[in-house]
């Protein structure tokens, strides 16, 4: 059996309020997404997530694919 190994990385854009969201596999890039702008309220509140929450979020439509 092979075990991946998953993880994301994101990064915020506080001038944007946007966060860019890769996840790599085997510690190679995998994927690229990018939130949609966010209001400030909500942009302070995600900059808490974990790297859970984050695995979360992938499975809304508030991102595109870069």
């Amino acid at each position: 059996m092979i075990t991946l190994n998953e993880t994301i990385k994101v990064t915020p854009n506080y001038s944007k309020r946007t966060f860019t969201i890769r996840t790599y596999i085997d510690g190679k890039l995998n994927n690229k997404y990018r939130t949609y702008t966010m209001s400030q309220e909500e942009f302070n509140h995600e900059e808490m997530n974990t790297e859970n929450d984050w695995k979360q979020f992938l499975k809304s439509d508030d991102y595109y694919r870069v």
